[in-house]
């Protein structure tokens, strides 16, 4: 998979441009606030819709303008699409092909992107939200439907907490209205918790692998799915189901007293583990950096073998986070198999050693050249 080009027009501090990439590595070096970073996060946006920075879709228009464009070329094994974003103070239009989409959802997943930034460190040691979070991005570009599960959950989940609180305020119970609300929320609860099952069971796989060979066979990291109430081991949907249902009706007391869903996909957790001991808890920061860089480098396996391509690899200034070794190993497992987005303060705290075959483009006040 593969950006060929990108085209920008009032996003953040960017008025208007038009690049050519280079399929290999491409690095963006600039002082801080220049808009290295803003051209990372518009490729992330182009894939999800969504930035990783903010929910406020207005700060992503660049000042005293009232809309911004995204467009980029993508090479694909079956072709090239053309991408088009449209973000103003209304919402989004997407486009593919010139083909506007119904559904944001069905433009998600045209273009896959695995983002590494030094805030991820976050995931490892941030809250259960943070991770949650993290969890529904990477599964939903993979499986777009797993977006639609999702949003009907969580407005069912608002009316149910709307509907408890209402209970609570008047002191009245209509045990057969919370059924059917329990119902509606367990049906798209348990779809989202056999993803995360199976996302986690697989990354759990390549993350294990890829930490043993980062730390020289010396730590062995574990994937572990926490969710808010004991499955009991199973995957099965109807088991999920009734599990889900009866904890529902165990703890109908208390969440009636406490006007809130106490449990559910929404208080779902993710832990990491080396050598069976808790990284959030007892990891160094090393380790916890490694765990992180593990973690990334796992996805871009994951989405390979989902989607049968690489996705595109954005490295938002984390290169001059990372020792000489770890940055080696990144380098080596990317370098000539996923095309690569670095941002840089400076070129000399990339190890240009082991890269080849890359571009460097200079990043000052919004514009770019190369």
């Amino acid at each position: 998979m593969l950006l060929k080009k990108l085209s920008l027009e009032n996003y953040r501090n960017i008025e208007k441009f038009e690049l050519t990439l280079h399929p290999n590595i491409n690095i963006f070096v600039g002082p801080n606030a220049q808009g290295k970073t803003n051209l990372l996060e518009a490729i992330f946006v182009l894939a999800l819709t969504k930035s990783h920075r903010t929910n406020q879709e207005k700060e992503l228009i660049r000042w005293n303008e009232t809309t911004a464009y995204l467009h980029g070329e993508v090479e694909k094994k079956y072709g090239t699409h053309q991408l088009h974003l449209m973000i103003s103070q209304q919402g989004k239009k997407a486009k593919i092909n010139g083909l506007e989409q119904r559904k944001l959802s069905q433009f998600i997943g045209s273009m896959n992107v695995v983002l590494f930034a030094p805030e991820d460190l976050e995931i490892v040691k941030g809250t259960p939200g943070i991770r949650r979070r993290f969890l529904d991005m990477e599964i939903g570009q993979v499986y777009p439907s797993y977006l639609h599960d999702i949003m009907r959950y969580q407005k069912i989940l608002v009316q149910r907490n709307n509907y408890l609180k209402q209970m609570l305020q008047q002191r009245s119970a209509n045990h057969e209205m919370l059924q059917v609300w329990n119902e509606q929320l367990v049906e798209y609860g348990v779809k989202i918790i056999k993803k995360r099952q199976s996302f986690i069971k697989k990354l759990q796989i390549w993350a294990e692998r890829i930490h043993s060979g980062i730390t020289n066979h010396r730590e062995q990291m574990t994937i572990k799915y926490e969710p808010s109430f004991d499955l009991q081991g199973s995957e099965d949907e109807t088991v999920l189901f009734e599990q889900f249902m009866l904890k529902l009706t165990q703890i109908k007391e208390q969440e009636m007293r406490r006007g809130v869903t106490l449990i559910g996909p929404h208080r779902d957790d993710m832990l990491f583990f080396i050598n069976h001991k808790e990284v959030q808890m007892y990891g160094s920061q090393g380790q916890q950096r490694t765990t992180a860089l593990s973690l990334k480098l796992a996805e871009l396996e994951l989405i390979n073998e989902e989607v049968g391509e690489y996705p595109i690899l954005l490295l938002d200034d984390v290169l001059s986070e990372l020792d000489t070794y770890r940055q080696t190993q990144l380098i080596e497992t990317f370098q000539n198999k996923v095309q690569t987005f670095i941002t840089t303060t400076s070129i000399e705290s990339v190890n240009l050693t082991k890269l080849s075959d890359a571009a460097i483009f200079e990043v000052r006040n919004g514009g770019i050249q190369q």
